[in-house]
């Protein structure tokens, strides 16, 4: 850690860069910083800096991301038609403002927490109850360190899934660190680490703050299970350097808890003949004499421990541009340098000060330059390491799915409220691994082309859209007009108009051809490669 505040540092690094405006506002000053470092970067790789994203391409991209699904034809057409020189920014605001947002939050988290098809969860209503208390803590924007820290302790009702999933002590510490500090430590659970001067021992003392954890199921209602997140008083992990060489019978040899780059946990003895009390029926556990988990929160949540706020920064950069800083965004080591490190430094260091704001940050990044490139440009690269050009990503399926209803004209309590078939999440449901090598199968096609699901929606009743413009009055032209703007938030160019309207406007007419021909121009558009992905 450094000596100098980290107010004082960006404060330096203001005034040095000569940041136009700098001494506006403080809250729109790290927007700024992400455009001067992103472009420093370009002018020393000698890229050209990409153009700005169109509105059409801004406005599909700003909603996918924020609120996990496309905008409405209203909020299209109110935005588009909007001349205020600050619009993209009062959007962002009002996006950030939204119960959706928290909805897409908890179901980012969600997925990063438990992994997209976790065993041991029981009634899937368990699930949904961890979405809703996330969801929560996303909605009261409650900040980042706090919110750890009440996962982690797991006491409030709904919070324990992510110990049901990870029950294990060492897939505890490897999850924990993982997600929460950005370090692969299970690489040196075998063997010592290779990048860093952790060794296995490091691995087993993290491992001993989670020895004595376990889970104990509760009573059950409407299918929703309390789980109990509870510790024992006694209890080592046991370690042999190398077992081939350990003689017969031995089983190890007890390691300490020890915090990673740290001294050893402290803990007093207990008393003599002390023997674990028992656990009858569903109640909660009895608490343990000293509780070894809480001290692992307390440091992992410490303002004092740099790798929680670094971690989170880089995570939610990557999510928001498609690539971390450092990259694979939950693998810091020394030989994995990132690529913008002044830029990471004050992120980390202003997000401390932000009082771990998650919100803010999500604003500040949205709000800059680098987020509003354009996603066009002569570089192939899925993920560009210098962001010369902004990322196209496909949809989830839980993003896909409410973007669906929306664009059929469902409505936004339809979309809020779907969720994806087991078949949905089977075929649909792993777009992209994280690093770029996103490749549409042949059981995505076949599914997304043979299924009932997404051609029923485009079927026109009960109202929906297709329904709608089959029954309008309207000119054909202001109908497909809708039905872009709908779909994927853009007017038809000049041709596409001419061939939809063609195609939707039979002679001699005829009542059931254009309700067939409505539902097959629906069908293509929202099973177009441009709906599939976030542009």
């Amino acid at each position: 850690m450094v000596s100098l505040s980290p107010r004082f540092y960006l404060t330096c690094l203001a005034v040095a860069l000569l940041m136009p405006g700098w001494a506006q506002s403080e809250d729109r000053l790290l927007r700024r910083v992400i455009d001067r470092e992103t472009q420093a970067v370009w002018a020393d790789q000698k890229i050209a800096p990409p153009g700005r994203a169109t509105d059409t391409v801004f406005l599909r991209r700003v909603y996918l991301d924020l609120v996990g699904m496309i905008p409405a034809y209203d909020e299209t057409v109110a935005f588009l038609a909007d001349n205020h020189p600050s619009k993209r920014e009062l959007l962002i605001d009002k996006l950030l403002a939204d119960p959706r947002h928290a909805r897409q939050q908890a179901q980012v988290w969600d997925i990063l927490l438990l992994g997209r098809s976790p065993n041991g969860i029981g009634h899937p209503n368990n699930r949904t109850r961890f979405r809703q208390w996330l969801g929560d803590q996303f909605q009261n924007n409650v900040p980042y360190d706090r919110f750890v820290q009440k996962l982690l302790t797991a006491e409030e009702d709904g919070s324990q899934l992510f110990y049901v999933v990870h029950r294990d002590a060492d897939e505890l510490a490897a999850a924990t660190m993982r997600i929460f500090l950005g370090r692969q430590l299970q690489c040196a659970k075998c063997h010592n680490h290779p990048f860093e001067p952790w060794t296995q021992r490091d691995y087993y003392g993290m491992a001993g703050f989670f020895v004595r954890t376990y889970v104990k199921e509760g009573e059950q209602q409407d299918h929703v299970t309390r789980f109990f997140v509870a510790e024992k008083s006694t209890g080592d992990v046991s370690f042999t350097v190398v077992p081939k060489d350990a003689p017969p019978g031995f089983k190890g040899t007890p390691v300490k808890p020890k915090f990673l780059d740290g001294e050893e946990l402290h803990e007093p003895a207990l008393p003599q003949d002390f023997k674990e009390p028992e656990s009858k029926g569903k109640t909660a556990p009895p608490p343990p004499l000293f509780s070894r988990r809480q001290k692992v929160v307390d440091w992992i949540t410490s303002r004092e421990n740099p790798f929680l706020a670094q971690a989170v920064v880089n995570r939610v950069w990557a999510q928001l541009l498609g690539r971390g800083l450092v990259h694979p965004a939950d693998d810091f080591h020394s030989a994995n340098a990132p690529s913008h490190p002044a830029l990471l430094r004050v992120m980390q260091a202003e997000f401390v000060e932000h009082g771990f704001d998650l919100k803010w940050l999500i604003r500040e990044m949205v709000n800059s330059n680098a987020y509003q490139a354009e996603d066009t440009g002569a570089v192939d690269d899925a993920m560009p390491k210098f962001y010369e050009r902004a990322r196209v990503r496909p949809l989830s399926a839980e993003e896909w799915l409410a973007s669906l209803h929306l664009a059929t004209g469902l409505g936004i309590e339809s979309a809020v409220k779907s969720a994806p078939s087991g078949d949905m999440l089977k075929y649909l449901g792993q777009p992209t691994d994280g690093q770029g090598a996103f490749q549409g199968s042949l059981s995505e096609h076949l599914f997304l082309h043979n299924g009932d699901g997404f051609r029923g929606l485009c079927h026109p009743r009960n109202g929906n859209l297709p329904e709608q413009l089959v029954k309008s009055e309207e000119g054909w032209e202001a109908k497909v007009e809708r039905m872009f703007l709908s779909i994927l938030s853009r007017p038809p160019t000049a041709v596409e108009r001419q061939q939809f309207v063609q195609y939707l406007n039979p002679e001699p007419s005829d009542a059931k051809v254009r309700s067939q021909r409505m539902e097959e121009a629906f069908w293509v558009l929202v099973t177009c490669s441009e709906f599939r992905f976030n542009r």
